[in-house]
């Protein structure tokens, strides 16, 4: 898919990982649309980058259909997340517990819903944004590990309603697979971690290989939209060390 002046939603991508995909999209040529809630945030990203913003908040269903009828994009990436509170299985109130599935997964299911139901045209693009910790686990960040494994099953889920209605719409699950400092959780969680063994924060990530800084990740995240091989995949796993491997090929 040649990314010149397709037209692209990332939800979340006014900082961090998302912002990195913001930029890697830029210099392809995309035109570019961020939706995150921060004003200050999205007005930055948008004077720097020259993208245009909407100011929404993600688990808002309205705001979802609304954005993707007025932009039509080829290609959607749900980025946005909650970073969750860190603690131990017995220190977590049900609130803690859950507070990625009442943003991250509440918000990929409005906007999965939403490309459904529009629905987006043919030959779109979504991309759901998961983790390594729907893999492994991440037994410091409560419900979150299962949460980003829920969001790679609805992003399964989604390819089979849109072949049953023939949509022509391709929905793929992005797992970062290692913890990236300067993007929010990957600083909590690598804080937590690293607390608990008693090591710095840059010493704990140093255990997953090389670094994948959010321009990195958004430049592998291009290559997954950019080059025919990943054309059909539907899980793909990002780390500094191993560039792009596909961790789930498209149903037979």
């Amino acid at each position: 898919m040649n990314l010149k002046d397709r037209n692209v939603v990332v939800t979340g991508g006014s900082r961090g990982l998302g912002l990195g995909l913001v930029e890697a999209l830029v210099a392809r040529g995309a035109r570019v649309t961020v939706v995150a809630r921060g004003a200050e945030a999205l007005e930055a990203v948008g004077r720097r980058l020259g993208v245009a913003t909407i100011s929404a908040d993600v688990t808002d269903e309205t705001a979802a259909h609304r954005i993707l009828g007025e932009v039509r994009p080829d290609i959607l990436v749900l980025n946005a997340g909650a970073t969750p509170r860190m603690g131990r299985l017995d220190q977590l109130s049900w609130k803690d517990f859950s507070v990625a599935w009442e943003t991250d997964v509440k918000a990929g299911l409005y906007w999965v819903q939403a490309a459904l139901n529009l629905p987006l045209k043919p030959g779109s693009r979504v991309l759901v944004g998961s983790s390594g910790a729907a893999v492994t686990g991440s037994q410091m960040s409560g419900g979150y590990g299962g949460s980003k494994r829920m969001l790679w099953f609805m992003a399964k889920y989604a390819n089979g309603v849109a072949q049953e209605k023939n949509l022509g719409i391709r929905f793929q699950a992005i797992v970062p697979r290692q913890m990236i400092l300067g993007t929010g959780i990957g600083d909590a969680a690598a804080n937590a971690y690293a607390g608990s063994m008693g090591i710095t924060p840059e010493q704990f990530v140093a255990r997953f290989g090389a670094p994948m800084p959010p321009r990195a990740f958004g430049d592998r995240v291009v290559a997954v939209l950019e080059d025919p091989q990943y054309a059909e995949g539907v899980v793909f796993g990002l780390n500094g060390d191993d560039g792009i491997a596909v961790m789930e090929g498209a149903a037979a």
